[in-house]
């Protein structure tokens, strides 16, 4: 499966657009590694255990909306975008979207 954030597959052309197809996910940390997070938040740098976190969220979101092209018979996804935003105290939801498209036969 071809991802890409531009509309179109460099060097080959779209034979049909199959329409949007999405993959998201919610995802929070446990309280001790959110305990963790506070404490370093106090004394500053990365937070790992967020990182991490939104690391695995984005990983599930991609391979959820690749699920949803394959099964429409998508060779690519164009235009593909992420997008989190926070659903409560230390819980994210990542959303993959984009278009599935049937690409032609090369050469």
């Amino acid at each position: 499966m071809i991802l890409a954030t531009t509309e179109t597959v460099p060097g080959r052309d779209i034979e049909k657009s199959l329409g949007l197809v999405r993959g998201n996910t919610v995802r929070a940390k446990h309280i001790g590694k959110d305990i963790l997070a506070l404490l370093r938040n106090l004394v500053g740098g990365e937070l790992n255990e967020y990182t991490d976190m939104l690391t695995e969220a984005r990983n599930e979101a991609l391979n959820r909306m690749v699920a949803q092209a394959e099964s429409l018979g998508a060779d690519a996804i164009v235009g593909v975008r992420l997008v989190t935003a926070q659903v409560a105290s230390a819980s994210a939801e990542m959303l993959a979207y984009g278009t599935a498209v049937r690409l032609a036969k090369g050469d």
